[in-house]
């Protein structure tokens, strides 16, 4: 089994949260468009003026998803 990578897009401000959960859905599109697997994303707010989106990848797919999403971060998922 490979190993799983969670892509990470930092977002700060008044409307994070917003623009995370906004943010996940490019994500969604992208995935589908690519037909990649697996199909984790999500996003969550660290108080009112932090928020992230994610997306979890293989090691595979991994190089591919981040030359063309340009991720801030990564850690294993």
């Amino acid at each position: 089994m490979s190993r799983q990578i969670k892509l990470i897009w930092d977002f700060r401000g008044a409307v994070s949260a917003k623009t995370a959960e906004h943010h996940e859905i490019h994500l969604k599109e992208y995935i589908l468009a690519e037909k990649l697997s697996p199909n984790i994303t999500g996003f969550e707010t660290f108080g009112e003026m932090q928020a992230i989106a994610f997306m979890v990848v293989t090691d595979e797919t991994m190089i591919q998803v981040r030359d063309a999403l340009r991720p801030h971060r990564a850690e294993i998922f």
